[in-house]
């Protein structure tokens, strides 16, 4: 009998494990897998944002038409070098007169790593100006620098927008945002920014959201490859030593890396924008049982001041009496029991039961949190 007893306990147990760990494995499985490099960047391979002031031509009567633009025309005119000829002269001192057809911008790029000289990148202008639109500009010939102050590559090109101002002296209609504007592939790299990624024959692979588990993942992952030669340094950081039958093609290890695929650790986490209402939550967010009512209280206030006339031939004088109606209403709404959350559905199910808006929701989240009800991070914005 106490054997018939033990078996059956065993056997019970043995289902609940197995039970729990298909529960795991199907949770697991409901997450998406990506590549390590869909989550990582490589420690010292990151783009350079490259800057330059330039000047945008063949406006129509949108350009900029302060002293300031006309004194930062002439000088990018000069710092060009033309101004010994006869027509740049004629074209500086047109910029003196009028500069409706002309704009100073700001001309920005990002460079990425290990881009060559001769490759081409995209380019983004700005107004630095009171120009109403570039929409149809040229920008001249610009140097975009870095940081260091050393000229990565040249822009220059026709100006997208998307946009203008339209309209007579009596209305305007704008379409898009015409002072800022795009010019595909208009910068043309010169120079390559040293890049050096691998360090004493190991590199580092940098986590987008730090994590012990997800580094943890991705060491066993990158070890399946090759054994012991990933390991954490940080929960942000995991380096990969490159074995010795790589060391003469390291870029090719490298690629195998980052091509492994992981299912990245999802920390539970609600995210509320006040400013806009939205409210985002992981697939990780569980409320414990909790009753919750919410309402509203709405305060109407209205002035209707009355004129007080005195009377007839009396001394008294009309006065403004100023009259302020209050008019104070509650929501009364049910009490909600919201019962243990497992799912995303779930959560969502429970707050949809409580019929409140987005914005409701923030309050709703913080009284969550300092109860101790929700089981998840809440960052505010």
């Amino acid at each position: 009998m106490r054997n018939s007893r033990r078996h059956k306990a065993l056997a019970l147990l043995a289902t609940f494990a197995l039970t729990q760990a298909f529960i795991s494995s199907a949770s697991a499985q409901l997450r998406p897998m990506v590549q390590v490099r869909d989550i990582t960047d490589i420690a010292g391979e990151h783009p350079n944002e490259l800057t330059g002031l330039g000047l945008v031509t063949g406006l129509d009567g949108t350009g900029g038409k302060s002293e300031s633009t006309k004194r930062a025309a002439v000088e990018v005119l000069q710092k060009m070098g033309l101004r010994a000829d006869p027509e740049t002269r004629a074209l500086i001192q047109q910029a003196r007169e009028k500069t409706d057809n002309i704009s100073v911008v700001i001309v920005k790029a990002m460079l990425k790593p290990h881009a060559m000289p001769g490759q081409r990148i995209d380019v983004v202008v700005s107004t630095l100006d009171d120009a109403e639109s570039l929409n149809g500009g040229q920008l001249l010939r610009t140097p975009l620098v870095g940081v260091d102050g050393q000229v990565y590559a040249l822009a220059s090109g026709s100006i997208s927008t998307n946009g203008g101002n339209f309209g007579g002296q009596a209305a305007t209609i704008t379409k898009n945002h015409a002072t800022v504007g795009r010019i595909p592939n208009g910068a043309i790299v010169e120079h390559e920014v040293p890049t050096k990624i691998i360090h004493k024959g190991k590199f580092h692979l940098l986590l987008h959201e730090p994590s012990v588990e997800t580094a943890s993942r991705v060491c066993e992952a990158i070890n399946m490859l090759m054994p012991d030669v990933a390991w954490i340094e940080t929960p942000g950081m995991v380096s990969v030593h490159i074995p010795q039958k790589f060391i003469a093609a390291p870029f090719q290890y490298i690629a195998e890396c980052l091509k492994v695929r992981i299912t990245p650790d999802a920390p539970a986490r609600v995210i509320i924008n006040e400013r806009t209402g939205t409210v985002v939550f992981t697939e990780n967010v569980r409320l414990s049982p909790i009753a919750i009512t919410h309402g509203n209280l709405i305060v109407r206030t209205m002035e209707s001041p009355q004129v007080s006339q005195p009377e007839p031939f009396s001394d008294g004088q009309t006065a403004i009496v100023p009259r302020t109606e209050v008019d104070v209403m509650e929501e009364t709404r049910a009490i909600n029991v919201m019962s243990n959350t497992s799912t995303v559905h779930d959560l969502a199910a429970s707050l949809n039961a409580l019929g409140v808006s987005p914005r409701d929701l923030s309050a709703i989240f913080q009284m969550l949190k300092e109860s101790g009800a929700l089981h998840a991070e809440l960052e505010i914005k």
